[in-house]
């Protein structure tokens, strides 16, 4: 059995399978938790390479809703997340059996990915403010005039 089989192997016995009896409608799995319960050492690109694929998330039926962690994306901290097969959300309050924050996570990630990022999103905003200078020093926008 290759690597990535074992980590799909090991994925479905202890998070896809128990998830689905609770009735959840995702998971999350940090790699450094698969790296861990596997015994492997010096592996973690190999386990956050197969949570990642596509292939991964066609032969589990998982949708990858979310990725954290660093840039690289190869650390025991980077955490999946998932929304489990036959799980779609069918209203908000479906949702809200975690907390109502975890509800709220990632709601506007398509509207700034279309925009260019949140960030990028937001710089432009700033740019197409513009400011005057007042007599006592403090900038005020042209938009606060009368």
């Amino acid at each position: 059995m290759g690597l990535n089989e074992e980590v799909q192997q090991h994925v479905r016995a202890t998070y896809i399978n128990p998830a689905k009896q609770r009735g959840e409608t995702s998971i999350r799995i940090k790699a450094g938790d698969i790296h861990r319960d596997l015994g492997w050492a010096n592996r973690v690109p190999s386990v956050c390479t197969t949570l990642d694929s596509q292939k991964f998330q066609r032969e589990t039926g998982l949708k990858l809703l979310s990725k954290q962690g660093p840039p690289s994306g190869y650390s025991t901290t980077v955490l999946y997340t998932y929304r489990l097969p036959n799980s779609e959300i069918t209203s908000p309050q479906s949702e809200l059996r975690g907390s109502k924050l975890d509800a709220l996570y990632g709601i506007l990630s398509d509207v700034y990915r279309e925009l260019g990022g949140a960030e990028n999103f937001i710089r432009s905003e700033r740019e197409k403010l513009h400011f005057r200078k007042e007599e006592d020093g403090e900038s005020v926008s042209d938009e606060d005039e009368p």
